[in-house]
């Protein structure tokens, strides 16, 4: 298991897949490594979930900082496309958030879900001594839709086409731009380029518009191991090859100069609000204008191709592209953090 991020295939395959409690007919989708949510059967509807931890950062402002912290719940159900509907939501909150900075996060997260038809259902709301800044809590989010209508993270076939929305890093390097500004050794206009990527980490919105524009055949969103992992976990799942052509893949603007400064590799560096689509070739024209519609950035960047021999899942311009297992934003956030607070560690 790696020190910070995520759990790895290996120890998920060990430990966690065996061990899932009871056996029951009506889990259509179970956990997953890669996957972002599960599906239950009720009756002849499908109710789609995934559950994410709640991350405030207060140096963000504290309503951006909510609506991130939402959108990133929200975005494993929209990923299927089935509109999340529901959510069970829990604070643990530190005890210096006070009431006003409380209620300023809450309002703002009840905003943004009357405005995408979400309903909270249930919750737990308290203070405790331990707990400290970004992390505050989980959620779970719910939808419900056809069985039909779901875009399953396996769904990728040879022929489709592969689409990717913003480009890699947009996430880790407005993140780090936008907090540690100061610490990276950027122009003052590159890094204002890169803060301005903040703007570009909600997914839910776009997820659904691909959906219904389609047909889409598999969506991921681009987090932790960045591009790189949602290639290799897309691709695994669809027991396919993806071929990509790494020159079609995008770099907003400040990505690369910010990641060159802190020596991290964006295509492994978490993304959330970029997704990855495998769209069936008649429906790439309209995916992608629903899109350019909205707004976002989207370029074609490669193809789905039968899996032949032992070349690999993710082939980048005919090179094998390894799952990155870590993520170099972590390292590059406790780097940042103890530069601004001066440890010199």
């Amino acid at each position: 298991m790696s020190d910070l991020g995520k759990i790895d295939r290996a120890f998920f395959d060990r430990h966690i897949a065996p061990n899932l409690g009871a056996d029951r007919d009506d889990v259509a989708v179970g956990p997953t490594h890669g996957v972002d949510f599960g599906v239950l059967d009720i009756g002849d509807r499908a109710l789609v979930t995934a559950t994410d931890p709640l991350s405030i950062l207060p140096a963000l402002g504290l309503e951006r900082a909510a609506r991130f912290a939402l959108d990133l719940v929200l975005a494993d159900v929209a990923v299927s496309g089935v509109p999340p509907s529901h959510l069970s939501i829990c604070f643990t909150l530190p005890e210096g958030m006070t009431d006003d900075e409380f209620a300023t996060v809450w309002e703002t997260i009840h905003a943004e879900c009357a405005d995408l038809g979400v309903a909270v259902v249930t919750g737990h709301t308290a203070r405790y001594a331990d707990p400290s800044h970004p992390w505050v809590g989980a959620a779970t989010a719910m939808g419900v839709g056809d069985h039909g209508d779901i875009v399953r993270p396996d769904g990728a076939r040879p022929g489709d086409r592969l689409l990717l929305t913003n480009g890699p890093a947009v996430e880790a390097v407005g993140l780090l731009s936008t907090l540690f500004g100061e610490e990276i050794d950027c122009p003052a206009e590159t890094i204002s380029a890169a803060q301005d990527r903040l703007e570009e980490v909600y997914a839910v919105r776009d997820a659904l518009t691909a959906a219904a524009a389609g047909p889409v055949r598999a969506m991921h969103d681009v987090t932790e191991g960045g591009l790189a992992g949602a290639l290799n976990e897309m691709a695994d799942g669809a027991d396919a090859r993806f071929a990509i052509d790494r020159d079609a893949v995008p770099l907003r603007p400040g990505v690369r100069e910010v990641c060159d400064a802190l020596g991290i590799d964006p295509w492994a560096a978490t993304s959330c609000g970029s997704l990855l689509l495998s769209v069936d070739p008649d429906g790439v024209a309209d995916v992608r204008e629903a899109l350019a519609d909205r707004g976002t950035p989207v370029a074609e960047i490669g193809r789905v191709e039968a899996l032949e021999g032992d070349d690999g899942a993710v082939l980048v311009d005919g090179d094998r592209l390894a799952h990155p297992n870590a993520d170099p934003s972590w390292d590059a956030y406790a780097a940042l953090a103890a530069a601004a607070n001066g440890d010199g560690s």
